[in-house]
């Protein structure tokens, strides 16, 4: 289990949730978009779920792929053109 501190690192944005719990994110660019991590853990920085999403450059959601605590898979959420 990662800490604070830890997860501040390695997520540069965060915001605090109503439970105590915080929400990290981080985008890395792409050649046509970006790709979003997200990471929510409760108060104690226990991770809840972790999910990858896929934007494209017109910065609209194309994928999402959540990672835990299950691994879905892709989800196609929009068509490319």
């Amino acid at each position: 289990m990662a800490t604070r501190q830890q997860n501040e690192r390695e997520f540069p944005n965060w915001e605090e949730l109503p439970t105590g719990g915080r929400r990290y994110w981080r985008d890395r660019e792409g050649i046509d978009g970006f790709q979003r991590m997200i990471k929510t853990v409760d108060a104690g920085e226990k991770t809840l779920q972790v999910v990858q999403e896929i934007y494209n450059g017109k910065g609209e959601l194309v994928e999402r792929h959540q990672k835990y605590p299950f691994d879905s898979g892709h989800q196609v959420i929009k068509k490319q053109d």
